[in-house]
């Protein structure tokens, strides 16, 4: 399943579950928040500027959902997990996803 159409149906999803009056109150505190691009979101779009796609940063779609870099008119969307999204496990020797990432 193409990733803009999973986390769509995975908004739709939780959307049915929840209250509507919940879901809207929380639509409308998400659409008010400030959305700050992270140092490293703007260095892959200056990359993919570079090489010629064209994209949104920090694009909200219609079901409320952002995704740091889109190209709206292919439904193709950008997720970036920079350095903070990881911690380093000395016991495995290798990164792994912090919890707000892993959820």
């Amino acid at each position: 399943m193409h990733p803009f159409r999973a986390k769509r149906e995975h908004s739709q999803l939780y959307s049915r579950r929840c209250d509507p009056r919940l879901v809207k109150k929380l639509r409308h505190a998400y659409g008010t928040y400030e959305r700050r691009p992270s140092e490293f979101q703007h260095k892959v779009s200056t990359v993919l500027s570079q090489i010629g796609w064209e994209h949104e940063l920090e694009y909200v779609t219609e079901d409320g959902l952002s995704l740091d870099m889109a190209r709206p008119s292919a439904k193709c969307g950008i997720e970036v997990d920079g350095p903070r999204h990881f911690l380093w496990n000395p016991r495995t020797e290798s990164w792994v996803e912090n919890g707000s990432t892993r959820l």
